[in-house]
């Protein structure tokens, strides 16, 4: 046993440079025989912990270590993506619904939930942005619906999915947010209805929906997008996460 824990204190300068919590809970199942295994033997636990109450630096600087590391690793994914966005913007933007200018040099993707508050108003924000500067800017839909919180947002994004294979989305669109409270399946159909779209092909579409939102979500966890509405804009000069209200500066200081 001292040699384990003679080892162990040594093991300790390493541990500024790993994730400790989880360095912790190896060396102490490493520690035990086989048979030992479902259990923890209370005076070995009792020891590690005491180690750990001593040197609860390492801990800490090991933490800040990763969270570092974590943090670079993210900067180099998203610097990636904003170079893919600034140089070849069909990458990125895929099969994604689009509106305002084909041909603007400035590109603004938006990660959206139908059932998100913030995001109605910042449909708002948008719609008047887009008449304002019709011929300065794309416009890029991507699905981010937070299903823990919000029940409905998968079942609009798939219907607006569906819509979209009829060339309908941002009619659809804007007709989700103008009547988010009362989102819901009856919705959904009516709204199929009233912009005369098949509907055996709307509700065949719905159930074909998911992998095409997923990738969007799929994207949306490699950039680290925590919350809704997430703008990335690409313009010839810049290429940035940006706030809503930061874009119309943006817009309008940009030839």
């Amino acid at each position: 046993m001292a040699t384990f824990f003679s080892w162990f204190r040594q093991l300790l300068q390493y541990l500024r440079t790993l994730p400790a919590i989880g360095i912790l809970c190896l060396l102490i199942a490493w520690s035990l025989p086989a048979q030992a295994a479902t259990r923890i033997d209370a005076q070995l636990e009792q020891q590690v912990l005491q180690i750990i109450r001593e040197h609860p630096e390492v801990i800490i600087e090991s933490v800040q270590a990763y969270q570092q590391q974590q943090q670079q690793k993210l900067n180099q994914v998203r610097q990636g993506f904003l170079q893919d966005l600034k140089t070849n913007p069909q990458t990125i933007i895929g099969e994604s619904p689009t509106t305002g200018s084909t041909n603007s040099k400035i590109v603004l993707v938006e990660f959206s939930d139908f059932e998100c508050p913030y995001c109605a108003e910042a449909h708002k924000t948008l719609k008047q942005l887009l008449a304002k500067y019709p011929d300065k800017i794309k416009l890029v839909y991507k699905n981010l619906p937070l299903t823990s919180i919000h029940p409905q947002a998968l079942p609009a994004a798939t219907a607006a999915w569906a819509a979209h294979q009829q060339g309908k989305f941002w009619e659809y669109h804007d007709a989700l947010f103008a009547n988010q409270k009362q989102l819901s399946e009856t919705l959904y159909l009516d709204i199929a209805k009233n912009l005369n779209l098949d509907l055996v092909k709307f509700k065949r579409d719905r159930t074909i929906a998911t992998p095409a939102i997923q990738k969007d979500i799929q994207l949306a966890e490699k950039l680290a997008v925590a919350g809704t509405p997430f703008f990335v804009i690409s313009t010839p000069t810049i290429s940035r996460v940006v706030q809503l209200p930061d874009i119309e500066n943006i817009l309008a200081n940009t030839k």
